[in-house]
């Protein structure tokens, strides 16, 4: 077989894999990232285009964990920390998952109602109303433990197009912009000691971490893998087991890991920076973009670029935050059936955790006006970087734990099985064993990103305790 047909197979191999990844990376381009982004280019111009940068790599690093976590298992993050964690802690973990995907939908349900303001004069309180029913009617056609993979992918391009809408906006405002000296540009990407030195750029580099590696996504990227994999032993064996079979995974797991990356990359990254560009090169030294919202953020382009520079802006609010809420309503469903086991129908399951979710937004909505609207969405990024070390650690901990990760198949039938039993082990020489826990290297690295997380969040804190100016 020559090599142009390899390339060709493996190429044609990896178009079906396309889509989890971008869904994921839905999570990490919210409207909530604008907000943070945009106050890190307005006060500090490039300079923290570098937490963007180390925030995508510790999510790449934390999303491959997520696949294999739910390409090895059969299982999501959530219903893992079901299996195998005391109650207690479950429960507790479960509760910090729902605030953080409160504080997730607060951005998103906001963003997308200013966004329907400025673009057809629809009050707030009346565009978060909308922005419910819209994704509610949405998810209830979503239905992967009913339909086929052809449904799913369907489904999946339709998100997709809302991302691409995202980026092809962000394209247009950077050939909008000016910037003559690229050198400063590139060099924000370099770590810099403004972080370290100013409160307020480590309050913005741990929005831009909260808003980047958002906890519910993590819950997302280990369930979204699992449809490739029934599809495998759908086709192959007929039939599913408690597991997916090894060669499931083996066909599988690594075209998962290079779409996800290339995803993350290509997508999340680049809209992330491209948010920051665009302020730091337009808003940077002006005396009234400090503090902007995001309405204020639409007139400041309008103002200093053009109004089709703020028009743009707008739809890639509306696009962003459309796609943003599905993925998150989803990511709430996952995360209660997988901490709580609800047993309700999908669709009633649906409207629990979007209410759930969205009850606080409308209240923040109605009493705190858009001041105060401006203030909450940058602490609710600020609160997902706090909570993400306490959801992370149980990733990391199961993935490392080779009891967890080691997936044993029989070679007299090659088909899935189901967890051992006493009369299995006798058959122990017919069985193959591959252990997929994480190496030395990727342990120490997936802790460090942890351990790294936690003391940002823990100075941050203790600068907050010390009076420090950081609007927490």
């Amino acid at each position: 077989m020559s090599s142009m047909t390899t390339i060709s197979q493996v190429l044609g191999k990896f178009c079906k894999f396309i889509g989890p990844g971008i869904m994921v990376s839905v999570a990490y381009m919210d409207p909530g990232n604008y907000s943070t982004s945009v106050s890190g280019g307005a006060q500090f111009r490039y300079e923290l285009l570098f937490s963007i940068f180390i925030s995508n790599i510790f999510a790449v690093i934390l999303q491959c964990l997520c696949v294999k976590l739910g390409s090895v298992t059969g299982l999501d993050l959530a219903e893992n920390c079901r299996r195998y964690l005391p109650r207690k802690w479950n429960l507790i973990i479960y509760v910090f998952a729902e605030i953080a995907i409160i504080a997730t939908d607060l951005a998103e349900v906001v963003g997308t109602a200013i966004a329907l303001q400025i673009l057809f004069h629809i009050p707030v309180l009346w565009g978060v109303i909308l922005t419910i029913l819209d994704v509610l009617i949405i998810l209830i056609f979503y239905r992967p433990e009913q339909h086929s993979m052809k449904q799913v992918r369907f489904f999946e391009m339709f998100v997709s197009f809302f991302v691409a809408a995202t980026v092809v906006c962000f394209i247009l405002e950077l050939f909008k912009i000016s910037i003559p000296d690229k050198l400063e540009l590139f060099r924000g990407f370099l770590p810099s000691k403004v972080i370290f030195e100013e409160d307020q750029a480590m309050y913005i580099s741990l929005g831009i971490l909260g808003a980047t590696v958002m906890p519910h996504s993590l819950y997302l990227g280990s369930s979204l893998v699992k449809s490739r994999l029934h599809e495998f032993d759908l086709k192959k064996f007929g039939k599913l087991g408690s597991r997916p079979s090894l060669s499931a995974i083996k066909s599988t797991l690594n075209y998962s890991y290079a779409e996800l990356i290339i995803s993350l990359f290509f997508i999340a990254t680049f809209v992330n920076s491209a948010i920051l560009i665009v302020a730091g090169a337009t808003l940077f030294g002006q005396p009234d973009a400090e503090d902007a919202d995001l309405t204020s953020i639409y007139e400041l382009l309008s103002r200093y670029i053009s109004p089709a520079a703020g028009l743009i802006f707008a739809l890639a609010m509306l696009f962003s935050g459309q796609s943003a809420g599905i993925i998150c309503t989803m990511a709430g469903q996952i995360v209660s059936e997988g901490f709580l086991q609800w047993s309700f129908q999908p669709w009633v399951t649906r409207l629990l955790t979007r209410l759930l979710a969205i009850i606080p937004c409308f209240l923040v909505t109605l009493f705190m006006g858009e001041r105060g609207i401006a203030n909450i969405l940058n602490l609710s990024q600020v609160v997902l970087s706090l909570i993400l070390p306490i959801v992370s650690l149980p990733l990391i901990y199961f993935t490392s734990n080779s009891k967890i990760m080691t997936v044993t198949e029989t070679f007299e039938h090659n088909e899935p099985i189901d967890e051992p039993t006493e009369s299995t082990a006798l058959n122990e020489q017919n069985k193959h064993k591959v252990n997929y826990a994480n190496s030395r290297w990727l342990t120490v690295a997936s802790y460090l990103v942890w351990a790294t997380i936690g003391s940002l969040n823990c100075y941050l804190v203790i600068s907050f305790l010390m009076g420090a100016d950081v609007h927490f």
